[in-house]
């Protein structure tokens, strides 16, 4: 299975897959409204808008998995995100990132980048993983890391040679 293969959901329940981004460089994220790290949201929005014409895509995921940070409905969290950010990159409906409810998505890309010491679970909201224009899954970054500081590898994979998929 490749990453395209996968069935995610829209905010309203539609299901779809990750097609569409084939060929994009993107970032994928768990999110969440009332984080600590919910002012990510601005950088993610930023490198979203700075590159997007370029072939780059922010996917988000809310999860609530991590201090009951993401409680709201998907209007809830859309409103929350346009008013407060602007976010114009696409939003999926609410996962799970960890445990027997854990998205199969999610499953993928932590087996492809497990964290430090060989870890696969999730350890917070913000937690990003990079993947080729190919969809290979590149690197994970932890929450502790801002969008700001992927940048460049961001950069780096617009500007690598594309590769057959």
């Amino acid at each position: 299975m490749t990453l395209y293969d996968f069935s995610v959901a829209l905010p309203d329940g539609t299901p779809t897959t990750l097609e569409p981004y084939r060929g994009k460089v993107l970032l994928i994220v768990n999110v969440a409204s009332r984080c600590g790290k919910t002012p990510q949201y601005a950088g993610l929005e930023e490198l979203y808008r700075k590159y997007h014409d370029r072939g780059f895509s922010v996917l988000a995921f809310p999860c609530n998995q991590f201090g009951q940070q993401e409680p709201g409905s998907a209007e809830e969290i859309a409103t929350f995100c346009s008013v407060n950010y602007q976010i114009s990159f696409p939003l999926f409906a609410k996962v799970d990132v960890n445990g027997d409810e854990s998205s199969p998505l999610w499953e993928f890309l932590k087996l492809k980048q497990p964290g430090l010491l060989g870890t696969t679970a999730i350890k917070w909201n913000f937690t990003k993983f990079l993947v080729s224009r190919s969809g290979e899954v590149l690197t994970r970054y932890g929450s502790q890391t801002t969008p700001e500081e992927i940048e460049v590898d961001i950069i780096a994979q617009l500007d690598a040679p594309p590769t057959l998929t």
